[in-house]
């Protein structure tokens, strides 16, 4: 069965070409975001473990770790690996799952059953600190992930995770955020003390509570 939001990130312990981890341990407390990759030396997926490694700072500073995943073996991924820096012009500096069993693949239904191989599909899970899957999007093989887009929707779920508000269309870190509905105006007063505009009964801005 696909997994849902707000389902439980399966745990499992895996190979990665920075030895063996346990997925829930290796989270701690924080945030992760686990994507695959249908396989190794191919062009799209070059590109984009390239560009994760580039913005692994913009992670970081937002307390998220990055691991990858796909069903080629180990000695595959460090070899890859050569290529993804030379072409790149970056360094891997996070795992890649080792996954030739499937296991994990088959924990995050990535394998297309209607696919004409056994290769992963592109997903992309982010997980928060209660384990929790908190986005999951699926990518077909010749599209290459937006991983700005990846960013943003992290900063919108630990912002809404700590305030009563949500993100509007296109929104962007620093921007207006809407108050939730289940707020009434005379809490959204003290919950806002920055105040808000009234555009519907269901629809008030507020500055972001955080900046």
């Amino acid at each position: 069965m696909a997994l849902r939001l707000g389902d439980e990130a399966p745990n499992f312990t895996a190979e990665t070409t920075e030895g063996t981890i346990n997925f829930h341990e290796w989270l701690g407390g924080g945030w992760g975001i686990l994507f695959s990759h249908p396989k190794d030396y191919t062009p799209v997926c070059t590109t984009e473990l390239g560009t994760v490694a580039k913005i692994t700072p913009e992670f970081k500073k937002r307390g998220v770790k990055v691991l990858a995943v796909s069903v080629d073996p180990l000695d595959s991924h460090k070899g890859w690996i050569n290529d993804i820096n030379e072409t790149q012009h970056t360094t891997m500096n996070y795992p890649i799952i080792a996954d030739p069993d499937k296991k994990v693949a088959t924990l995050y239904d990535m394998i297309h059953p209607n696919a004409l191989d056994n290769m992963t599909v592109r997903s992309v899970f982010i997980v928060g600190p209660d384990k929790k899957v908190k986005l999951t999007l699926t990518y077909p093989a010749s599209c290459g992930r937006n991983f700005d887009e990846l960013l943003r929707v992290i900063d919108s779920l630990q912002l809404t995770s700590k305030f009563k508000v949500a993100t509007p269309a296109n929104w962007k870190d620093g921007e207006d955020c809407i108050i939730t509905p289940a707020v009434n105006d005379a809490e959204a007063k003290t919950l806002f003390p920055k105040g808000f505009k009234v555009v519907k009964p269901y629809l008030r801005y507020t500055p972001q509570p955080n900046k």
